[in-house]
């Protein structure tokens, strides 16, 4: 009896240590609609992943207007660690690491210094849907594990 009590507390540890592993990295996250710090309880599905919010009234916003904030919540999936940049996001081309800079407390890379000038240009909003909106996003990121050939 005893054993099968260690290993139920052993699997249950395992199990945890599991689920903690696969949450979403939310502290650098922040509300697609209002720009806030988001909560947990607060999301969606989108693109793959699930994008969080910072109350319940956001994600009624979000799905009245999802192309108004597609780029924003992009963003956020990335930041999450749920995408992970594959390609350059302006012209699907392999990464160049030297060309790594940062949008908004991400970290992207393109293919070339042309495409990185174009980004870094960019300021704010625009920058954001340059390099995170529906067809960069595409291009350059995969939401979730990579399958294997």
């Amino acid at each position: 009896m005893k054993r099968y009590a260690v290993a139920a507390v052993a699997l249950s540890a395992m199990w945890f240590s599991v689920a903690i592993g696969a949450e979403p990295k939310l502290d650098k996250a922040k509300c697609p609609v209002s720009g806030k710090e988001v909560k947990a309880a607060s999301a969606l599905d989108h693109n793959g992943g699930k994008v969080y919010f910072c109350c319940d009234n956001c994600p009624a916003a979000f799905k009245k207007d999802t192309a108004k904030f597609t780029a924003k919540a992009n963003h956020q999936l990335l930041v999450t660690g749920q995408a992970k940049e594959v390609k350059c996001p302006l012209a699907g081309r392999d990464l160049d690491t030297s060309t790594v800079i940062e949008i908004a407390g991400a970290k992207v890379c393109f293919c070339c210094n042309n495409c990185k000038g174009k980004a870094s240009k960019a300021t704010g909003d625009e920058q954001l849907e340059l390099v995170f909106g529906k067809a960069a996003f595409e291009k350059g990121f995969k939401v979730g594990e990579e399958k294997k050939k």
